[in-house]
C-alpha cells in the first residue's frame, strides 16, 4: 500500500443548467490540442431554488429504498429548457459499512451533489461523443473496418474480423463477446491497461459481424483504443478537454488512481482515502483532487480474486472513487466502456445542451446538429427510415390490446417489435435494454444505463430528460432496478402532462 502526498484545493466555475448561453453557430468539435489540462479541483453543488415535488416520483424512490432495492438516489428531471425537479433521497453509504478510513461508520445522507460511478453511461457520454467528434473532423468513418485503425485487431487477415466496422462497435452488432475474461488476476496488483487492450483486440468473435445486436463492453474498449490511436492522447485527457470542459461539467471525469493528487493510498489497482496533512502541495496539471472522495457514493466491496487473496491488495475494501467495473479497474480506471464519474447536475448540463443542439437552439454541445441527429437515430446495420414509425405503431397497438398486466407503468414489449433492435451511435433506442424509456416516451427517445444504478433518458420531441442516479449495487443481493428506471420515466412524463 502506497501513501501519497496532498495537494491544495482550488475552485472552478459552475454552469447553471437552466441558464441560456449566448447564441452561437453550431460548430464541429474543436481539434484536440496538446496544452496541459489544469488540475481538477473539488467543487460545491450550485445553490439553486428547490423544485416542486413530484409525489409519484418520490413515492417510487422512497418505496424502493424501503424495499431495500437501493440505499438512496438523486433524481433530476428537465423539461422545456429548465430543471423542473431535483431531489436526493436516502443515504449514499449504509450504516455500518466502511467509512473513508475503512472502519465501520454511520450512514451518510445522499446529497444532490453526490458523485456517482457512471459505469456504462461512460459509453455514450465520453467514448461515443469523442468518436463522433473524430467523424466530424474527417478522422474516422463509420463503415471503415476496425482493423484500419487498430491493425492488431486482425493481424492474420481473418475474413470475419475484417468485416467488423466502427459502426458495428458503436451499435453493438460486431459479434464480440460481452466482456473480457477476468477470471485470472491480471491488473489487480497493479493496473495493466495494455493487457486489457490486448485482450480486447484478440478475443474471438462469437457471432457474425453485423448480424445481431449483442451488448458488449469489448466494443467500447476497442473504441477507446481507437480514440487514443487517432488522437495520440489518453481517452481521459481527450474527453476532459473536448467534451466535459466545453460543457462546464466540472464534477465529471475519469478518476485514474495514477492521476490522483491529494492525500490517498494506492492498493493495487484501487485508491483509498488518507487523512489530510497540515501542509498541502499544488496539484499537478491533469490531476484530480482526492478531496472529491467524501462526495463519491461507494459501490461494492472489491471481491476480485477471492480464491487467491494475495493477488488483490484491495480485497474486501469498499470501492469509493475506484471504478466498480472489474475490467476498467484493472486497466487503470480509464477505458472506453466504463470509468467516468459524474453528478445529476452535470448530467443535466449534458442532456439539456444535447437537446438544445438537436433542436437548433443555442448550445455549447461539442457536436453539430447534423452529427447529433446521426448519433441519436437508428444506425445499426440494415437500419431504415421506417423502423421508428413501425416500432411506435407496434407499441400503441400492444398497449391498446395487450397492456402490461405485470407493471402498468411499463410498455408491453422491449423492443416493440421482436427482433428489431434499434441503436444509435452509443445510445439505446429500442432493445431489450430500453425499459428506462417507460411507457410514454416514444421510440425515438434515447438513453443509456450503468450497472451501478445510473440512468439518463432523453426525449427531443418533448424537450425532456430524466436522470436517475443511484449506487444500487451498494446493497448486496438487491434485485435489479431496471423496472424502477422505467417507472420513474413514466411517472415523470405523466406529471409533465406528456
Amino acid at each position: 500500500m502506497l501513501a501519497l502526498a496532498a495537494c491544495s484545493q482550488g475552485t472552478a466555475a459552475r454552469t447553471d443548467v437552466s441558464s441560456s448561453p449566448a447564441p452561437q453557430t453550431p460548430a464541429a468539435a474543436p481539434a484536440p490540442t496538446q496544452a496541459p489540462l489544469p488540475p481538477a479541483t473539488p467543487t460545491q453543488a450550485p445553490v439553486a431554488p428547490a423544485t416542486p415535488d413530484i409525489p409519484t416520483v418520490s413515492n417510487l424512490i422512497n418505496d424502493a429504498i424501503a424495499s431495500h432495492r437501493l440505499p438512496g438516489a438523486v433524481v433530476a428531471i428537465g423539461h422545456g429548457g429548465r430543471v423542473v425537479f431535483k431531489k436526493a433521497y436516502g443515504v449514499r453509504k449504509l450504516d455500518g459499512e466502511q467509512g473513508l478510513d475503512g472502519s465501520p461508520a454511520p450512514p451518510e445522507p445522499m446529497t444532490e451533489d453526490t458523485i456517482f460511478d457512471m459505469a456504462s453511461l461512460t459509453k455514450p457520454l465520453a467514448t461515443a461523443t469523442a468518436v463522433m467528434q473524430l467523424y466530424e473532423q474527417g478522422k474516422v468513418a463509420f463503415d471503415d473496418p476496425v482493423q484500419q485503425y487498430l491493425p492488431d485487431f486482425n493481424p492474420s487477415n481473418d475474413p470475419q474480423r475484417a468485416k467488423v466496422t466502427v459502426r458495428m462497435l458503436l451499435t453493438h452488432t460486431s459479434g464480440e463477446a460481452g466482456e473480457l475474461d477476468v477470471r485470472d488476476p491480471w491488473g489487480l496488483d497493479g493496473a495493466d491497461k495494455a493487457e486489457g487492450i490486448r485482450r480486447a483486440l484478440t478475443t474471438p468473435l462469437q457471432l457474425g459481424p453485423g448480424e445481431v445486436f449483442r451488448y458488449s463492453d469489448i466494443n467500447f474498449i476497442l473504441l477507446g483504443a481507437l480514440i487514443e490511436k487517432v488522437t495520440g492522447e489518453a481517452e481521459d485527457v481527450y474527453v476532459q478537454r473536448n467534451v466535459f470542459a466545453p460543457l462546464g461539467m466540472h464534477d465529471t471525469r475519469y478518476l485514474p488512481p495514477a492521476k490522483a493528487s491529494g492525500p490517498h493510498t494506492i492498493r493495487g489497482a484501487a485508491i483509498g482515502w488518507a487523512p489530510k496533512p497540515r501542509e498541502l502541495a499544488a496539484c499537478p496539471a491533469g490531476a484530480w483532487n482526492t478531496d472529491m472522495l467524501p462526495r463519491i457514493a461507494p459501490t461494492a466491496l472489491d471481491e476480485e480474486s477471492r480464491a487467491d487473496p494475495g493477488k488483490n491488495p484491495d480485497l474486501d475494501h469498499l470501492l469509493r472513487g475506484t471504478v466498480h467495473d472489474p475490467t476498467a479497474r484493472r486497466m487503470g480506471g480509464v477505458a472506453g466502456h466504463a470509468g467516468v464519474f459524474s453528478t445529476a447536475h452535470d448530467l443535466s448540463i449534458y442532456a439539456q445542451a444535447l437537446l438544445d443542439r438537436l433542436a437548433g437552439r443555442p448550445s455549447n454541445f461539442p457536436l453539430t446538429q447534423a452529427t447529433l441527429e446521426l448519433m441519436t437515430s437508428p444506425q445499426q446495420p440494415g437500419h431504415t427510415a421506417e423502423q421508428l414509425k413501425a416500432a411506435n405503431d407496434a407499441t400503441r397497438e400492444a398497449v391498446a390490446k395487450r397492456p402490461n398486466a405485470r407493471n402498468p407503468l411499463l410498455a408491453p414489449n422491449y423492443p416493440a417489435i421482436e427482433g428489431q433492435n434499434l441503436r444509435g451511435f452509443g445510445w439505446d433506442i429500442d432493445t431489450r435494454l430500453s425499459t428506462p424509456r417507460g411507457l410514454i416516451f416514444p421510440v425515438g427517445s434515447f438513453g443509456h444505463t450503468g450497472f451501478t444504478g445510473t440512468t439518463l433518458w432523453m426525449d427531443p420531441g418533448s424537450d425532456t430528460y430524466v436522470v436517475l442516479l443511484s449506487n444500487s449495487i451498494h446493497l448486496r443481493g438487491s434485485r435489479p432496478i431496471q423496472d424502477l428506471r422505467g417507472e420513474v420515466a413514466t411517472t415523470a412524463a405523466q406529471a409533465l402532462g406528456l
